[in-house]
């Protein structure tokens, strides 16, 4: 049952918004540090189109669009869009709560980074996987990476997206690739419609 006064925890929460959050990616990438793990993940499923859920300032979007991906952006916060729109102003982004997100299209990857399933209000968790189902094509493919101390875990997020109507294809301990063991505090979870035609091999 979704508490229709719960507060979106990110919008709740003492951090970094805008400019200031993004500059600790830029920092990383000017100390040589890779930050587009999960953009090449994405790439490596070949899609047309992709959906940023919880894009925030748009460094996935950015660089799924570098790569001559269609992308589109949502986060709840405006601050965050602010920023986003005052690099890529020709790209499309939507400031909506994903938990009652409707675009009314379909994407071939939705891509969760950033912990997003961490910040959504509580209770909404469900709301938020059903709203990501609602939007992949017949074969697309959903991408949802979060630490696994930090609220929602994997069995509850199984069972969600379970209800959403998807089944989990793969589960890795970084965007990255590395191997899922179990002992992990990260994981990073591909789900597919349960009824896809097609079945990838790895």
């Amino acid at each position: 049952m979704v508490d229709p006064g719960a507060t979106n925890r990110w919008l709740a929460a003492p951090v970094a918004r805008g400019a200031e959050y993004d500059a600790r990616f830029e920092a990383l990438a000017a100390a040589g540090i890779a930050v587009h793990g999960e953009a090449d993940l994405v790439t490596s499923f070949a899609p047309r189109t992709a959906l940023d859920a919880g894009c925030g300032t748009g460094r996935v979007a950015l660089e799924l669009a570098r790569r001559g991906i269609e992308a589109v952006g949502v986060d709840v916060d405006p601050a965050m869009l602010v920023t986003a729109r005052s690099k890529a102003p020709g790209l499309t982004w939507v400031e909506a709560d994903l938990a009652g997100l409707d675009l009314g299209r379909v994407f071939d990857v939705v891509v969760m980074a950033g912990n997003v399933l961490c910040f959504v209000a509580p209770g909404t968790e469900g709301a938020v996987v059903a709203a990501a189902a609602h939007h992949l094509a017949p074969d697309g493919h959903l991408l949802a990476g979060f630490a696994l101390d930090r609220g929602i875990g994997l069995d509850r997020y199984d069972d969600v997206a379970t209800a959403a109507g998807l089944v989990l294809e793969q589960r890795f301990a970084t965007w990255e690739g590395a191997p899922f063991t179990g002992s992990e505090t990260y994981a990073v979870s591909v789900h597919r419609h349960r009824d896809h035609r097609c079945h990838r091999l790895w």
